[in-house]
């Protein structure tokens, strides 16, 4: 699963505090943060109630969750 938070990031400190924080959630495969957003590949065990809670206790807050489920493409024919 993919799920992609916007964020709002003053600095680079803080897009390093927030990849920390994420490091604790469970299931997280990978994660790539920038001032603005943050997309997270993970199992599914990552809630967006957990990765909101993780950047919050690195201090800043989450904008948005956008929630993609991966789906495998059908065949026609």
């Amino acid at each position: 699963m993919r799920t992609t938070l916007r964020l709002d990031l003053p600095s680079v400190h803080a897009v390093r505090a927030v990849y920390t924080a994420l490091q604790a959630v469970d299931g997280i495969v990978h994660a790539d943060v920038t001032r603005m957003r943050a997309v997270i590949e993970h199992d599914g065990r990552a809630t967006s109630a957990q990765l909101r809670q993780a950047i919050g206790a690195a201090g800043h807050e989450v904008l948005e969750v956008l929630e993609e489920t991966r789906r495998l493409p059908i065949r026609e024919g």
